[in-house]
């Protein structure tokens, strides 16, 4: 699929790391390194505009890299990128660690994933069917 894209920022597009990788990576587009202190949030800009098509998502999640090294996660994951938005992505990262991350100029932060999604039409109704499961939920299928 082709994407429309604006970069202004001063790194190249995002890329996949591998052949079959599914996410691109998102690299933080800094004119300083931000300081991200034990639990403390900050929006990351990445200098990319994008147009997606009618029907998909671009989904920013996490790398899982700095998530298992540093502790550093993005905050709404995943985040979702609707169809009309024309505006910068940006990262919402948090560190969940005990100790100061910074993020560099380049650094990639994040990954991009573009979905293909349904919209919904609703139909009310007063019965759901009937299934094995049912109602259970939150840990019912047991651990082993």
């Amino acid at each position: 699929m082709q994407l429309k894209v604006i970069n202004e920022s001063r790194h190249p597009l995002p890329a996949y790391q591998t052949s079959l990788s599914a996410g691109l990576d998102l690299r933080a587009n800094l004119d300083a390194a931000v300081s991200l202190k034990p639990l403390q949030r900050a929006l990351i800009p990445t200098g990319l505009f994008i147009e997606l098509p009618e029907g998909f998502e671009a989904q920013i999640r996490p790398r899982s890299g700095l998530a298992y090294k540093h502790g550093v996660t993005v905050l709404n994951s995943p985040g979702t990128i609707d169809a009309d938005y024309r505006g910068e992505i940006k990262v919402l990262l948090v560190n969940l660690s005990e100790e100061e991350f910074l993020i560099e100029d380049g650094e990639r932060i994040a990954q991009m994933v573009v979905a293909k999604h349904e919209t919904v039409n609703w139909l009310e109704t007063a019965q759901l069917s009937e299934t094995e499961r049912g109602a259970g939920g939150y840990g019912s299928t047991g651990k082993k």
